[in-house]
């Protein structure tokens, strides 16, 4: 995969398509001040590009990766030329000037913003976003390409494959998703070669009671199940149909109650046990469908959940991968490459783009709140088009 200079069509620039009303709604210039202070990061002295800039900037270069830094930048600096009148003149600062403004800020007030904005957004009227009493979430991982740089590569690791190494050194990351929104949040960055569950620990925080998480055959285990179920958010997880969950009571809905237990010796004395619910079921009909699913659940009760509502429900997990394909492939476009050519600076801009995609649902989630539609019926790609495009208002951002 060839890596070519991002830029835009002779005579067309950035802000010709974009608006950054909706970054700055969703981030407020008060927030960013606020965590700016926080992380000891506020600027102390005049600059051409102070650190509350550089916030929005990294945030801007997210939504649009395919245009060059300058012009990017160049927005930015046209959407407070108001403030100053017709006659101020833009100066955009250099290549090298944007890469020591970021490197001053880090990727500490980034992630600082983010894990205080980017959270569940779904209210009790939000369509789709709810099964029963409880608001569904999905935890998942995927991986992104970055800079082939010696940094990048000793940072972050390069995944090999059967001819050699692959093309590009690459981060891991995992995320929740809230199902209804296609909010990721709670999400923990690593090297290539972190376990998808040893990240996962790390947001477990981020459950909370009401939710109803749904996770795949590879997260479940004894420990991290067991942190998750304490944090008094419901689970519902795949498990490998060939675990030992030896039916102990079955249910009227065909359904059993087992135990999940630390070790085969306190299997066998019965102790430390974790009494979960099994659903197994099997999918009819479907080309390449597996001989039998299995899925553990906290929820022991039939009566508050159905088996077979919540053997429908299990598939949409489906909804984090295509959060992820929006991520990745028409946020940040599906033949690029993060830019950032050191390891601090490919973690802020991960962080600018997790809250560009915020920034985008978010925007969608208020029009089908609106419609009082799902938000599943509207369209991501036709969305950040709306956001790049430019809109007569003069305060689109903050000075």
């Amino acid at each position: 995969m060839a890596r070519v200079v991002a830029e835009l069509p002779k005579g067309s620039r950035v802000t010709d398509y974009i608006s950054l009303g909706v970054v700055a709604k969703t981030f407020p210039l008060a927030t960013i001040k606020s965590v700016l202070a926080e992380t000891d990061k506020d600027s102390r002295r005049h600059r051409e590009l102070p650190a509350h800039v550089v916030i929005y900037y990294v945030i801007a270069l997210a939504l649009y990766m395919q245009s060059s830094y300058r012009e990017v930048l160049r927005c930015l600096l046209e959407g407070v030329q108001w403030l100053f009148g017709p006659d101020f003149k833009i100066k955009v600062t250099g290549k090298s000037g944007i890469s020591q403004a970021r490197t001053r800020l880090g990727v500490e007030p980034l992630k600082l913003l983010h894990d205080q904005i980017v959270r569940p957004i779904a209210v009790e009227a939000s369509k789709g976003a709810w099964y029963r009493k409880w608001r569904l979430v999905s935890l998942d991982g995927s991986t992104m390409d970055v800079a082939d740089e010696v940094a990048n590569e000793k940072a972050f690791g390069r995944p090999t494959t059967g001819e050699g190494k692959s093309g590009y050194p690459q981060f891991r990351f995992v995320s929740l998703v809230e199902n209804g929104t296609h909010v990721l949040f709670g999400t923990q960055i690593g090297p290539y070669a972190a376990a998808e569950l040893t990240l996962a620990e790390k947001l477990i925080p981020c459950l909370q009671p009401g939710m109803l998480c749904l996770a795949d055959r590879n997260f479940f285990g004894y420990e991290f199940w067991s942190k998750a179920r304490n944090t008094e958010a419901d689970l519902l997880w795949r498990i490998k149909k060939n675990m030992v969950f030896p039916c102990e009571k079955r249910l009227e809905d065909g359904s059993y109650l087992s135990h999940t237990y630390p070790s085969a010796q306190d299997r066998r004395h019965k102790t430390r046990g974790i009494q979960v619910r099994v659903i197994d079921y099997r999918l009819e009909g479907v080309p390449d469908a597996e001989s039998i699913y299995r899925l553990v659940t906290t929820i022991l009760d039939p009566e508050q959940a159905p088996a077979k509502e919540l053997a429908a429900l299990y598939h949409e997990r489906w909804e984090i991968e295509t959060a992820f394909d929006e991520l990745k492939t028409h946020l940040r476009g599906a033949r690029i490459v993060m830019r950032s050519k050191t390891p601090d600076l490919v973690r802020q801009e991960f962080y600018g783009l997790l809250m560009g995609h915020f920034a985008v649902r978010r925007l969608m989630y208020e029009a089908a709140l609106t419609a009082d539609i799902d938000s599943d019926q509207l369209s991501f790609l036709h969305a950040v088009r709306v956001v790049r495009r430019k809109l007569p208002v003069l305060n689109s951002f903050p000075p």
